[in-house]
């Protein structure tokens, strides 16, 4: 790998660690296609291709998923990534550029496009393509853990041992990905039909505001669909999961009664007394609305709590 490419790839890793710092790991596709600039060059992350290579840089900077779903068709049985050729000609020049990444092992930008339509990116890195298999017309991919990288020469990724340490700190790493795809998709899905407000008080601020499981994701019930997903501010979510809050199968917010008779200050006035037999702000789509049986079942333990 080239010199010029090295020094860019880390200018590039660094820029990215500081817009997640600001932004948050969920990323708008303007940013990421404006860059910055480097020395009088834009450096941009994502361009028309799925496989992107700014023009100073040797071995691509970046891959792209667009996904609609849980990532079945981008998660293979053993936790690691999987990523569908360009096109069907496997000497294509984006192909090759990726067997010459898996080659040198670079690491790359693997960014996850969370809902089909809407320009909104969870950037993982770094990842490295670790398979080959043109049969089936796909690279595999491993991510693994930036401080590992950070200790390490960059013009030394080609020297990397396969030892059994690495293996298996990427597979780990890489299984947690799938965790974290499920969870911002279900974020994003579930503030959208919400139109970024929380369900009771309309807080619009998207920082301030959670994607709430009705039945908790640990139970068979608790699947990631917007219909089983509440729009909640920070404090209304922490209230809701810990039975302070309840909603009724008509959509309707009650307080558990103790903290209705207690006195504690404004915050609790005004931000969960007043809340109590309010309606909740349904989505603007009905099939988006929360799951009446799931309403019911969790309705049911806010009582027993209560």
């Amino acid at each position: 790998m080239k010199s010029n490419d090295t020094s860019l790839r880390i200018v590039a890793f660094k820029w990215l660690e500081e817009q997640v710092a600001i932004y948050g790991d969920v990323l708008p596709r303007t940013l990421l296609t404006d860059g910055f600039n480097h020395d009088g060059e834009r450096i941009t992350f994502l361009g028309p291709q799925g496989i992107w290579k700014p023009k100073s840089f040797e071995i691509p900077l970046s891959i792209v998923t667009i996904n609609d779903g849980p990532y079945k068709d981008t998660i293979a049985d053993n936790g690691l990534l999987l990523y569908k050729y360009s096109g069907v000609n496997i000497n294509n020049w984006d192909n090759v550029a990726l067997r010459k990444a898996m080659k040198q092992q670079v690491p790359l930008i693997y960014f996850f496009n969370l809902i089909k339509g809407k320009g909104l990116y969870h950037a993982i890195w770094p990842v490295f393509i670790t398979g080959d298999d043109p049969k089936s017309l796909t690279f595999t991919v491993a991510a693994d853990d930036i401080s590992f990288i950070k200790n390490k020469e960059i013009t030394d990724y080609n020297n990397v041992s396969d030892s059994i340490i690495e293996i298996t700190r990427r597979g780990y790493i890489t299984s947690q990905v799938k965790i974290r795809l499920h969870q911002r998709s279900f974020r994003e899905k579930v503030l959208q039909a919400y139109d970024n407000k929380c369900t009771l008080c309309r807080l619009k601020h998207r920082e301030l505001l959670d994607a709430a499981h009705i039945i908790p994701d640990s139970d068979p019930e608790g699947e990631p669909l917007v219909t089983n997903g509440l729009s909640l501010c920070k404090l209304h979510h922490a209230a809701f999961d810990n039975n302070i809050i309840g909603i009724r199968p008509d959509y309707s917010i009650e307080v558990r009664r103790d903290v209705l008779d207690e006195n504690d200050g404004p915050m609790l006035q005004h931000g969960i007394k007043e809340m109590n037999d309010n309606k909740i702000i349904l989505p603007s789509i009905k099939n988006n609305y929360p799951d009446l049986v799931l309403i019911e079942k969790r309705y049911k333990l806010f009582l027993k709590a209560g």
